[in-house]
């Protein structure tokens, strides 16, 4: 199969976080998903990404105990960056993957690792993607953005692809409306954002 363009992947990307910033910032009691992963974000027939895998869930703040008490919202913040990093070289998830990625992102040799056919001509926007992730991925918590500023990052660079397609470029990238049902994966389909990029490479 062909490489996933990159307006399906930043359109799996804005609707992941537009589900985790949904759990951290608009229910009742914050929740925090504690394992966000390609794995865990399933596709439906027509591709809008659903997050599953409920099942390390928290409640916080309250709900952390003395054993777990480092987990906090931006501990998905970073566990997302790692999946957006995923989403935009194909590198398959290890436990290193953050600091490579970064690696690249300073080093000025993300290009490298970067499929022609995923970057269709935008580079600027894979650029700002990266540079998202990599802020997603900083050491301190503090320092990282919430899922609500990530979820608008990334609806922003969908907007502009929608905006400016790329020459053979897909035409309906825009995400869904927003509706909890995006946050189970009951009517998703088996096949995860990971098990997909995996495929295709």
């Amino acid at each position: 199969p062909s490489p996933l363009p990159l307006a399906r992947r930043l359109k799996i990307a804005a609707e992941t976080a537009e589900a985790l910033a949904f759990l951290h910032h608009d229910t009742g009691m914050q929740i925090i998903h504690c394992d966000v992963k390609t794995a865990n974000i399933l596709l439906d027939e027509n591709w809008t990404a659903k997050l599953s895998g409920f099942g390390a869930s928290r409640l916080g703040p309250e709900d952390l105990d003395s054993k777990s008490n480092t987990l906090t919202e931006k501990s998905d913040v970073h566990s997302f960056g790692v999946v957006l990093a995923e989403l935009l070289t194909g590198l398959e998830p290890q436990r290193n993957l953050a600091k490579v990625f970064v690696g690249l992102v300073e080093g000025g040799t993300l290009d490298k690792s970067l499929d022609e056919e995923i970057v269709e001509g935008h580079f600027d926007i894979v650029r700002k993607a990266a540079d998202l992730a990599k802020r997603c991925l900083k050491p301190k918590a503090e320092e990282r953005p919430s899922m609500k500023d990530v979820a608008a990052e990334l609806n922003g660079l969908v907007r502009t692809m929608e905006q400016h397609p790329s020459e053979g470029g897909e035409a309906d990238i825009s995400p869904s409306p927003k509706d909890t049902g995006n946050l189970g994966g009951s009517s998703a389909s088996s096949a995860s954002v990971g098990d997909i990029i995996t495929s295709a490479l």
